[in-house]
């Protein structure tokens, strides 16, 4: 892939930037360099407003067709976007399940029903989605999903519980997949079906953080119902879908995360230089490590940019990115409180303040959480050590 920008690229480069810091004003001008996962330090009311004047610019939908609302920006561009994005500090985005995995889910899959009935409603931020994917016995192993649905006359009938369902206690619908034949096994008889979330057979628990917050949730459904052409692709036929939706989770935004990454590292540089332990030679050894790692980590994704520039589809890049990227966050959020000392788990300055995480110690938290999400560490190896280096395949 080609990145020596073109005059047209340049262009668009500046009209992002220049989007960004005519609209970052007023209450948004506050959120400059705060939010993104596991940083619950905007309210998410706001976040869902800002959202909205994202897609007001038309900036939600830059990667989706014309027809259905959106920008069909090449991927370049779409690359752009998120790495000028991060570099203006602009808030860090709701997890927005219906943009970055529902909405290209139905591109590829659905129906042309379904494409208009959803896509513009999830590219003007009308509509938010959560993604029923992880049960109590089905996290990493997602082929043992025992939640179930059964056809009745016009409607499906859903019984069971999705655990970890990121914003479930704000979002309108849910991508749910089930066994919808009962004498299947396995990866066989799953679908994948759109299930609004407003009905009472629908109950949100929200599972409490170490981190104080509560982005997690348990899902139950107890005879929770959706229409019967709410399925996407064939019945039955829902792995296939499954993994197309996981497919579209790593993409074009891997450089806005890297870029983000890359500031974490400088500010906890400056931080090191300013309190003395850059003189600690351990300290220095793994602050270069740091840097490496991000560096390789910073190749990899152009690897994986240039096979989707070139039409191909990404495999075992997005294994090797994930394993590395998350492992690189949590070790980082370790080297900030050894650099940090005892400020790292210093509580309110003044006696009587509710005590609340700064963004570090967020960071440290919460990135416990990387190496298990999205593929655990332990799947990651096991694709790569099968597919990539050919090992025996894991007992099971």
């Amino acid at each position: 892939m080609d990145f020596d920008l073109s005059a047209s690229e340049r262009a668009f480069r500046d009209e992002v930037r220049t989007w960004l810091e005519e609209h970052l004003v007023g209450e948004f001008a506050e959120l400059r360099g705060r939010g993104g996962t596991g940083q619950e330090d905007i309210p998410v009311e706001l976040q869902i407003a800002w959202e909205r004047e994202l897609a007001a610019g038309g900036w939600l939908g830059i990667d989706f067709p014309a027809r259905l609302g959106g920008r069909e920006c090449s991927l370049s561009e779409q690359v752009l976007f998120h790495q000028t994005y991060v570099e203006t500090r602009a808030p860090g985005r709701l997890p927005n399940m219906g943009v970055t995995l529902l909405g290209p889910t139905l591109v590829a899959y659905g129906t042309a029903e379904q494409q208009e009935r959803f896509v513009p409603p999830i590219l003007s931020a009308t509509e938010f989605w959560c993604q029923g994917y992880s049960e109590p016995n089905a996290g990493s192993d997602l082929a043992n999903v025992g939640t179930r649905a059964e056809l009745d006359g016009d409607r499906w009938v859903i019984n069971g519980q999705k655990i970890w369902t990121s914003l479930a206690q704000y979002s309108d619908w849910c991508f749910v997949v089930c066994r919808t034949d009962p004498d299947s096994a396995r990866h066989a008889g799953l679908s994948y079906l759109l299930v609004p979330m407003d009905q009472p057979g629908i109950e949100i628990r929200p599972i409490v953080q170490i981190t104080g917050g509560t982005e997690f949730n348990e899902v139950f459904l107890d005879d929770a119902v959706t229409d019967a052409d709410l399925v996407v692709g064939r019945p039955g036929r829902g792995w296939e879908v499954a993994m197309g939706t996981l497919a579209f989770e790593r993409g074009a935004s891997t450089l806005g995360q890297q870029t983000s990454f890359r500031q974490e590292l400088d500010a906890l540089l400056a931080e090191a230089r300013a309190n003395g332990t850059a003189d600690d030679m351990v300290v220095r050894q793994a602050l270069a490590q740091a840097y490496a790692t991000l560096e390789i980590l910073r190749y990899n994704n152009l690897r994986m940019l240039t096979v989707v520039d070139s039409g191909g589809v990404p495999g075992p890049e997005m294994s090797i990115g994930k394993l590395v990227w998350s492992n690189w966050h949590r070790s980082l959020g370790e080297l900030m409180v050894r650099v940090r000392g005892a400020a790292a788990i210093a509580g309110p300055a003044q006696p009587g303040e509710d005590y609340s995480l700064d963004s570090w110690q967020r960071t440290f938290l919460y990135s416990r959480a990387h190496t298990i999400y999205a593929g655990s560490n332990e799947i990651q190896r096991n694709i790569i050590g099968e597919r990539v280096l050919g090992l025996p395949r894991e007992p099971r």
